[in-house]
């Protein structure tokens, strides 16, 4: 995430729903009527119920590639882990899709582990190395599911591999054994994406609270000098 978009997570974090109603109705008098429609009906599509997580991906492309899936597929969180190399999207390949796209930075991948089982999801480790489900078998509403994605050449860690509930491969016809990150990232957050929002025993839309933020911190991005004009109107006690 930006500086900007940490700030207003930051500034967002335990507010109560009258405090995000009041300021989240007073920034949307900055913004046309098709820009409010495009962020509510967006805003509906994000899903948590399903994550992912990229373990030290090195190639600025790669990364950007990974921000930019998820905002095209309406996943809302993406977690990684930087022990060898920063996370570090070109800004002229991510297109400020970041500012769309909450991105939880974890120190080390047993750290990301604990978090993402504690809260509650299935750790998904993709590796053609394994016979497991592939993106038609995969049983999407088992519960929440965490996709983790290795590195460019090493793919997963073997900590991932030791902690995973399920792996996930992608069906090879021809003589190579796998896909580079990016089109794997594209092909299975799509699948399985969409085969979430057909499967109608899955809740996979944001719960009102997370909802009601969100909206907040998108009015906040799409006004020019928010924070300030907000302060005028809103001074903090």
């Amino acid at each position: 995430m930006t500086n900007i978009a940490n700030r207003l997570k930051s500034l967002a974090a335990d507010r109560t729903a009258e405090w995000l109603d009041e300021r989240t109705a007073y920034m949307e008098s900055f913004l046309t009527e098709e820009r409010k429609e495009v962020l509510r009906r967006t805003l509906a599509s994000r899903t948590r119920y399903m994550t992912i997580l990229t373990e030290n991906t090195f190639h600025p492309q790669n990364a950007s590639a990974l921000v930019r899936h998820c905002e095209a597929f309406g996943v809302q969180e993406l977690h990684t882990v930087e022990t060898r190399c920063k996370f570090n999207p070109n800004v002229n390949i991510v297109r400020g899709t970041d500012k769309w796209v909450d991105i939880t930075r974890h120190d080390s991948t047993a750290d990301a582990i604990s978090a993402l089982k504690g809260a509650g999801y299935r750790l998904v480790a993709t590796t053609p190395h394994r016979e497991s489900c592939t993106p038609e078998t995969f049983d999407v509403a088992k519960g929440p599911f965490c996709l983790v994605f290795g590195t460019e050449h090493a793919g997963v860690s073997d900590e991932i591999i030791e902690a995973a509930d399920e792996y996930l491969r992608i069906p090879m016809c021809g003589m190579v054994e796998s896909l580079n990150v990016s089109a794997s990232a594209a092909i299975l957050i799509y699948m399985l994406s969409q085969r979430m929002r057909l499967t109608p025993e899955i809740d996979w839309h944001l719960q009102d609270a997370d909802e009601r933020e969100m909206l907040f911190r998108w009015v906040m991005s799409s006004v020019r000098d928010a924070e300030r004009i907000l302060e005028r109107k809103f001074p903090e006690k």
